[in-house]
């Protein structure tokens, strides 16, 4: 996909080509920014679902399939959101599973519905200047999808109390005491706030005060801070439910919003603490008339049996209430991507060959989702360690690529690939294997490369690249010199690959002597050597022989 400029606000409704407004959200069409996947109409959608989430992409190819946004702005703070609407498009009846990543980070675990938008969202300072959102495949018989991508930009002090090193993934946002879901534009950022749901026990109330002062750094929308639900009585507690994973304790970063709705007189108290599992964990907490304050809950680890609730304190004379909530559980620790170095030759590599175009987000991760030609190393920092590039359709000269300076495998047979054969493949310090056989490559091969005894070097089925006549020779690399070509015949040309996107490529003409450059070659030009030499000194013999019996007849 082509890279697009990255605005304040982006809504992408993906599968669908047009441009349309949808309440207050101007959505773009994603058929001009992806080049993979399949556009779908979902004609089984709902009445009252969202027109954007009427079409969506599926991809059935690939490893994961990303959209990348470039020049979005390193330590920029984002709110990413990802929706998901099966619809039953394919009439299978079988919502799938799959994952969703951002900038090579593992997101979550998409668990899709049959008839319900799915809804994922994600906080988090971006490390680089371009930021991505990729769709992977978990099981083999589950295509992933997206309906629609959104991204939004926050605030550099909005949730600046979770280190930048962190994301922060949505569990719940909810507006306790409103009647609708609140958005955009109520909320400047597009952060959605869900209405509670009140089983009869809350006294849902609105504030009395004419304007309501919010200097919280996260910036709550008035329309959410002005409406709470109240408990019936001091002795009874609001219980928050958290919408945590079951059974398993994470990190959790929690925010909760207050502002009284009321103004009390002399004789009237509002005072209440945080409990977590009945154990206070907070100082009083006294409402303000007319403004809003924040708590909120960091370095903490629970699950959905935690219980989170707010009780009355015993002077208090009125009972607890509370206005918003958030709750997120925190990522691991947010990967800088695979080597700065590495990443720049890959772009190099699809800047030069179309077919290699479509490939975005991080190369190498989050493991094992790396691009499909590609092996990585396992270090925190991946490598690029193999190319397999065999039968992709690459046409032209090679680009320079010499800063993956960690390749130890190279696959490039099985393409149109012409001219000489690049000197600085020869100073990549490890590579062991490099296959250039059933190209077009032509002149002498860099004796950097012939005379690594450590490299397998496969150059069958290149008509025009000199190998093994006497006046061939070969380039090197350190002194510019020319040395006789050293040579071997081996049958091993490499095989096409069952994943290459061009099983069309027209088949060359082979030589009948494959040739493979590397440890065995000096051994093999000896034995030629010594044969040489002992059927010279044999032909001498026999002419001296012959000359010796003419003589005497």
């Amino acid at each position: 996909m082509d890279m697009i400029p990255f605005p304040c606000s982006l809504s992408i409704d993906c599968g669908s080509s047009g441009l349309f407004t949808e309440g207050s959200i101007k959505w773009i069409g994603d058929n001009d920014l992806i080049q993979n996947g399949e556009s779908i109409v979902v004609v089984n959608a709902t009445s009252g679902v969202p027109q954007a989430m009427t079409t969506l992409r599926v991809f059935t190819t690939r490893n994961k399939n990303c959209y990348s946004i470039e020049e979005a702005g390193k330590g920029t703070r984002f709110l990413l959101r990802a929706s998901f609407y099966y619809g039953n498009y394919d009439n299978k009846a079988s919502p799938p599973i799959f994952d969703l990543q951002f900038d090579g980070n593992h997101w979550v675990t998409v668990t899709t519905s049959m008839d319900t938008t799915v809804i994922y969202e994600a906080i988090y300072v971006a490390k680089g200047d371009t930021i991505s959102v990729c769709v992977a495949q978990t099981y083999s018989d589950m295509f992933p999808f997206i309906s629609a991508l959104e991204v939004r930009t926050l605030t550099p002090t909005m949730y600046s109390e979770v280190d930048t090193n962190y994301g922060l993934i949505l569990r719940r946002r909810i507006a306790f005491g409103t009647k609708e879901i609140v958005k955009y534009p109520e909320d400047n950022y597009d952060r959605i706030w869900f209405p509670a749901t009140n089983s009869g026990i809350f006294t849902e109330a609105t504030s009395d005060a004419t304007t309501i002062t919010n200097n919280l750094d996260d910036d709550p929308p008035s329309q959410v801070v002005r409406n709470a639900f109240i408990a019936p009585n001091t002795s009874t507690a609001i219980v928050l439910r958290s919408n945590l994973p079951l059974n398993i304790e994470v990190p959790i970063y929690m925010n909760m919003y207050f502002s009284e709705v009321v103004k009390l007189d002399s004789t009237e108290e509002r005072s209440f603490e945080f409990y977590i599992d009945d154990v206070v964990v907070s100082d009083p907490i006294v409402p303000p008339y007319g403004k809003v304050i924040q708590r909120y809950l960091k370095n903490f680890s629970a699950s959905s049996n935690t219980s989170f609730s707010l009780g009355a304190t015993s002077n208090s004379t009125l009972p607890p209430l509370i206005n918003a909530l958030e709750v997120f559980t925190i990522t691991d620790e947010l990967t800088d991507g695979t080597s700065a170095d590495d990443v720049e030759a890959l772009h190099e590599l699809q800047k030069k060959f179309d077919t290699l175009q479509g490939w975005r987000g991080d190369p190498c991760l989050p493991s094992p989702f790396t691009w499909d030609w590609l092996n990585c190393s396992t270090d925190a920092t991946p490598r690029v360690i193999a190319l397999h590039l065999s039968g992709y359709d690459l046409s032209g000269s090679l680009p320079d690529f010499s800063s993956m300076d960690a390749l130890e495998a190279i696959d490039l047979h099985n393409n149109s690939l012409n001219g000489s054969i690049p000197d600085f493949l020869g100073t990549l310090p490890k590579l062991k294997t490099l296959n250039l056989a059933n190209n077009d490559f032509s002149g002498a091969v860099p004796s950097s490369l012939s005379k690594n005894t450590n490299l397998k070097l496969i150059v069958t089925g290149n008509m025009d690249l000199c190998t093994s006549d006497k006046s061939c020779k070969t380039t090197d690399t350190n002194t510019n010199t020319n040395t006789n070509t050293n040579t071997a015949t081996d049958s091993d040309s490499g095989s096409s690959s069952n994943d290459s996107p061009s099983k069309t490529k027209k088949k060359k003409k082979s030589n009948k002597l494959p040739i493979i450059l590397g440890p065995s070659a000096a051994a093999l030009v000896m034995f030629f050597v010594v044969l040489g030499s002992l059927a010279k000194l044999h032909q001498k013999r026999k002419s001296a022989a012959v000359a010796a019996a003419a003589t005497t007849g």
